[in-house]
Formats: C-alpha cells, structure tokens, sequence
C-alpha cells in the first residue's frame, strides 16, 4: 500500500507562512473527529450556530467542555458575552446540517427544528448528543479562542451514529 509523507517544521527557514500552515492543517485532517453545531442566542434575541470539530471533554467534576472559535469570526461577539450557548453533537444522518452550518451569509436556522435550552440556546432536533452549558471562561490562544463550558444539563439519544470528519470530508462511519 503506497504512503505519502510529508515534513512540517514551524522553525524551518525554507517554508513559507502558507506552505507551514497548509502543511500543519493537513497534518491535523488525519485526526478523525465527530461534528458539532454550536449555537447560542444574541442580546437581541437572533440565533447564531456555527459548524465545529473543535471540541472535547475537560472535566468530569465540575462537569466542563471546551470548544474553538477563530477570533476574526462574525459570531464572536455573541459567544464570547454571551451566557449559554449549546454544543450540538451531530448525527450520521446531518451532514446536511453540517454544511448548512458552514455556509456563511444565509439564514441557518430556517426550516431548522429546534428547542430552547439552558440560557435561551437552541438545541437542534435528532442530534446525537447535546451539552448545555454556562459560558465559564475564555481564552485567546493562536488566531483562535478557546471557550470552557460548565455543562448544565446534557442528553443523548440511545443507539445514534455519530457524523465524522476526516481529511476534509463527512463520514457516516470511518474509512477502513
């Protein structure tokens, strides 16, 4: 079976900025992870979700999360004042949530099944898991902020198959 390898190092002269951070995002496309929507409720009562795969467990006591968002992204100012925002663990069958999440300029939540959560945060319908949580600290690593939540509440849905992003694409299950 053929390979392909190839070197990244931040401290090497010869690459440039681009080709160190293409090389570095390539790199992090061979760790497969499950797919998030998280969503959250602005001051004026809109509703803003992002699609992520930046997320993971912190803690078990007290019960807390962390996910990332870039600094430059629109939805930053409602994140980071926000309360309470909802981290939405994708099924299977949602890629189509997931790319329409993705999508910028449109109405995400329209024709979008949802409830509202702890602090006014949507929850989407079917999901496989949903973590509610407090907006308990942030901090500004790198081009992005890392967002701890303490989890309030969190459900999941017996038996569901999760969505997984691998090297740039959606997986229903991984490749073998």
């Amino acid at each position: 079976m053929p390979t392909s390898t190839s070197s990244f190092s931040p401290e090497s002269p010869a690459a440039t900025p681009a080709l160190q951070a293409l090389g570095f995002r390539s790199a992090l496309g061979m760790f497969a992870t499950g797919v998030t929507i998280v969503t959250a409720r602005a001051p004026d009562g809109s509703l803003v979700g992002l699609t992520a795969n930046s997320f993971n467990s912190v803690s078990l006591s007290p019960p807390l999360v962390l996910w990332s968002l870039g600094q430059k992204a629109g939805s930053m100012p409602v994140f980071s004042r926000g309360s309470h925002y909802a981290i939405n663990i994708l099924a299977a069958d949602q890629k189509d949530l997931a790319q329409r999440f993705a999508t910028r300029d449109i109405d995400r939540f329209a024709g979008v099944a949802w409830r509202e959560g702890a602090g006014g945060a949507p929850v989407l319908d079917g999901v496989a898991a949903v973590f509610e949580c407090a907006n308990r600290s942030q901090y500004e690593e790198g081009d992005h902020v890392i967002f701890v939540g303490e989890v309030e509440s969190c459900s999941w849905r017996e038996g569901a198959q999760p969505l997984i992003f691998h090297g740039g694409r959606y997986y229903t299950e991984l490749p073998i």
